[in-house]
Order: C-alpha cells, then structure tokens, then sequence
C-alpha cells in the first residue's frame, strides 16, 4: 500500500510531536475489529482510562493483550494507538489500551502501578468482554516495553493490584530501555533519580534474579538504526533470559529506527518488516490452552 505524504509525514515524526501521530491514527486504514470499550475507567484518576478492541469475529475465551504506549514517561494518549488496538484484535487477542500516569504527576513506579491496575482490570472483566483472565500477554514499545517487561519480570506490582502473574503468558518488548543505569539525561533522571535503590527500577536486575519459572517468554525486538534506545538493551536482556532457559525470540529489524518499529504494526507500514506477524505468532504459540 503506498503511503499518502500526509500519512507518510506523519509516521516519519512519530516521535517528535503528539499532532502528527493524532493525524495518522485519524487518518491511516485500520484493521477489522470491534471496538467493545472506549474510555472505561480502571482508576479514580483521570489518566486511568482504557479503551479494548476485540476480534470482528467474537470468540469465548479469547487470549487477552495489554498495551502500553511510549512517550518517555511524560507523554502518550491511547487515543493516537487505536491502530495497535485494531491490528493485535485482527490477529485474535482482545485487546486493551490504557493510558497511564505520567511525568510530572508520577515519578517511578506510579506508572508501573498503574499499569498493574489495568491488567487487574483485564483479569476482571476478561469474560464479559470475550477474553480468558488466565492468558493475557503484556506487549509495549519504548518506554511502555519498559512497563510491560518490568511488569512481567517484577511481580511485586501484579501481586499488589491483586493479580497472579502466572497470569501472564507472555511478553514482548519493542525497543524498550532495560538496563540504563547510570541515570544520564533528563528522561531517566526525572523519573528515576528520586529512588534510593535504582537496581530495582531495572528489568535487567530481574531478569538476572528472578526464579526461572516465574520469567515468562519474550519477544524483543529492535530496529537497527534506533538512535532512541539504543539496539544494546535488547540484545543484553535476550542474552539474559535466553542464558537462564527462558523462551526467548530476538529479532532486529534492518533499517527500521525507533519510531518505524511500532509503526510497522499498522496496516499502511506493515509491508517495511514483519513485525506484527513475528511478535503475534510468537504470543499465540505460548497462549495455547
């Protein structure tokens, strides 16, 4: 499918700007899916909000996906993913996007806690919306791979909000930053430097610590020419898991930067690299009942 320049701008700076993301997800073609909630609330607060996409073919029981956005823990709207919510329910998971709190309102773990209560929520709610509360996969990009990946490495979080990680069948990570310690820059120092044990705040501690049979397998992706979050992180928590027996698929994607990764799950960018067609047979293969 060829791009629109309108469409084509748009993805280019993803990352830049909240308004050209607005006006891709208003204006590029979208999988089928059935939008069953729009804007539920999880939370009291107003940032703890989520919206859920189903398969256009209703099934009982359906594995669940949980998304979390990027945005450098400042920023993101489930509103500009509705595409990642059209694309993961085309390929038979119910879906939820949830928006989460951010920078300043919350430094670490706000966010992580957050996310908790939206897989509570998933667990919850699962069957009256087609989903099975026993197999729910996290999946994030960026600075949401973070969330997902420490939500499924660290059960601490899942535990508090009430939630059995074993729950959790699966994770995967688009260009996530795992293990980025020492704090340099003001992203990770805003938002982390206030902990007075920052070993805890990274996935690469857990993945090195945490029982074996509690680490649930991996997709981890990056793209080759991502200047964001560097490749590094990637292959260092693959290498990890991979080297304690966890099920892990690694894969980097030629010539795709940070922002071209997620965006490759859409249906206008999806012939670039098989993104979503790796990461979803990968999630499929370990929610088998």
């Amino acid at each position: 499918m060829r791009l629109s320049p309108i469409l084509a701008a748009c993805a280019a700076t993803l990352a830049a700007a909240c308004a050209p993301l607005t006006l891709f997800a208003t204006l590029a073609p979208k999988d089928p899916a059935a939008v069953v909630e729009r804007g539920t609330a999880y939370g009291s607060d107003p940032r703890q909000r989520l919206d859920v996409y189903a398969p256009k073919r209703r099934m009982k029981a359906a594995p669940m996906a949980v998304f979390f956005y990027g945005g450098g823990w400042d920023s993101g709207r489930r509103k500009d993913y509705g595409w990642v919510g059209h694309a993961l329910a085309a390929q038979g998971f119910v879906t939820i996007v949830a928006d989460y709190r951010v920078y300043p309102q919350v430094r670490y773990p706000g966010f992580l806690e957050d996310g908790a209560q939206a897989v509570r929520w998933a667990v919850d709610h699962g069957p009256a919306i087609g989903g099975d509360p026993t197999r729910i996969v996290l999946i994030g990009h960026s600075s949401g791979a973070y969330n997902a990946v420490m939500l499924a490495l660290d059960p601490r979080f899942l535990r508090a909000a009430g939630v059995d990680p074993g729950a959790i069948r699966a994770v995967a990570g688009l260009a996530g930053p795992y293990d980025f310690l020492p704090l340099e820059g003001p992203i990770t120092s805003r938002t982390f430097g206030h902990v007075a044990d920052l070993e805890a705040t990274q996935p690469m501690t857990f993945a090195r610590t945490g029982a074996v049979a509690s680490l649930p397998p991996a997709f981890l992706a990056t793209g080759s020419e991502d200047k964001v979050v560097y490749p590094r992180n990637t292959h260092a928590l693959a290498g990890v898991l991979r080297a304690r027996g966890v099920p892990v698929e690694e894969k980097t994607y030629e010539g795709l930067d940070h922002p071209r990764l997620v965006l490759a799950l859409s249906r206008p960018l999806r012939k670039r690299a098989p993104v979503l067609a790796d990461m979803t047979a990968f999630l499929r293969a370990q929610t088998v009942r």
